[in-house]
């Protein structure tokens, strides 16, 4: 495919855009075509200068969410659009069918279900047509979760070892600050879902898992709860304490269950996911920790939904375009472990460990390796198009890169 760029940065005067911008200036491989854009040339050029020597020659493309003609040239002009403009329900329409009818690939950081089910609803049909990858969830959401499933089935697989049942994540150390792009994903969110069919598909554990137009039915206890507390041996008999439920289980899960179903359901018919995060190993003070998790999860919610609340939260919130200092990014870290059984009794756990704040420094890896891999490893990804997940679109090209960029990925047998 002949193109102009490997790689347009929508969004590059963003936060986290200049962040994964920042990224490729350092380490996409010498001769990679690199275009920065967003709405603004003068912000536009200020970023590229604070990029340094190796993006004093990357060209700037003016673009804007509300402008689709924008939009249409500059998906024309290259292989990946890579774009960190959220909440993406707000601004991210235009863009995700604007790169499916270009048959240029796409990734995002979103954690929307509303927004990936508008993609598949809306880009699906178009993008299997041009043979464009529309890979949402490049980022902290969601791709511990969906490699971490992912090099299990494969390494179940290799060993003959049957298939994967009940599976669960546990961030087990993470330290990072919440996202402005996040909190006001959130934000989006919460109107959306005082419309009681938006509400509906929140609540659908499958709500992603079917092609254009078909929305699976799943009742909300066909899959683990995404809010309760979790005994933590009945996870894996090394664990000790209570889980608490992760603050975005309810997003991450359903990406996993949609790699599972791309994949025809090889993970396997007893496969159940679900996620978590340690609060400590102390069995009395693990339960009182998690069990105010999962209240302070639903209060939380519940006060972003009330006009009252949500003003006095926004008041110490971050704000979209606001982040940590580049000591605090540094000082970052993450952990993630996914256990699971198999049908044949055997026990595995895989690992993801990076360092660098998981929200920011962390994603924009993650982020950055997403794309270089869509556009510059494109002989060795999967023959799959459509709108996909982490997993399905790259999968072990993605894991090479990012262990490659000093992340841990594993996975192996647990033995007694």
């Amino acid at each position: 495919m002949s193109r102009e760029f490997d790689v347009v940065v929508y969004g590059a005067t963003g936060f986290v855009g200049e962040l994964t911008a920042d990224y490729l200036a350092r380490h996409a491989p010498e001769g990679t075509r690199i275009a920065l854009a967003g709405r603004s040339e003068t912000k536009l050029a200020a970023v590229r200068r604070r990029l340094g020597e190796n993006a004093a020659g990357w060209p700037l493309i003016v673009a804007d969410s509300d402008s689709p003609a924008s939009l249409d040239a500059m998906c024309a002009r290259t292989r990946v659009v890579c774009t960190t403009v959220g909440p993406y329900l707000r601004y991210g329409e235009n863009l995700v069918v604007a790169a499916a009818t270009a048959g240029t690939d796409y990734v995002d950081l979103t954690g929307e279900v509303p927004f990936v089910r508008y993609s598949i609803d809306k880009a699906d049909d178009t993008a299997r047509g041009t043979g464009a990858r529309i890979v949402h969830s490049c980022g902290f959401d969601s791709v511990p979760s969906d490699l971490g499933a992912y090099l299990l089935h494969k390494q179940i697989s290799d060993d003959g070892a049957g298939e994967m049942t009940d599976t669960t994540m546990v961030l087990t150390s993470m330290r990072g600050g919440a996202s402005g792009g996040t909190v006001d994903s959130v934000r989006v969110i919460a109107d959306q879902a005082k419309d009681a069919q938006t509400r509906r598909l929140l609540l659908n554990p499958q709500a992603l898992s079917g092609g254009a137009g078909e929305t699976p039915r799943a009742g909300i206890n066909s899959e683990p709860s995404d809010i309760s507390p979790v005994d933590a041996r009945k996870v894996d008999p090394s664990l000790r304490g209570t889980l608490a439920p992760f603050f975005m289980a309810s997003y991450n899960t359903r990406i996993v269950r949609r790699s599972n179903a791309l994949r025809d359901g090889a993970y396997g018919d007893a496969f159940r996911y679900q996620e978590t995060m340690a609060v400590g190993g102390v069995p009395g003070l693990s339960a009182v920790l998690a069990g105010a998790v999962s209240v302070g999860t639903g209060l939380f919610l519940g006060a972003m939904s009330m006009r009252p609340t949500r003003k006095a939260l926004d008041l110490i919130l971050p704000k979209p375009g606001q982040g940590p200092t580049e000591k605090s990014r540094e000082a970052g870290h993450f952990v993630t472990q996914t256990f699971t059984r198999t049908t044949t009794g055997r026990r595995y756990r895989s690992q993801m460990r990076a360092h660098g704040d998981p929200g920011y420094k962390a994603t924009a890896v993650m982020l950055g390796e997403s794309a270089l891999a869509l556009a510059l490893d494109r002989d060795r990804l999967p023959e799959r198009s459509g709108v996909l997940t982490p997993s399905v679109a790259m999968g072990d090209v993605l894991v090479d890169r990012l262990r490659a960029a000093g992340f841990v990925v594993e996975a192996h047998e647990l033995v007694d």
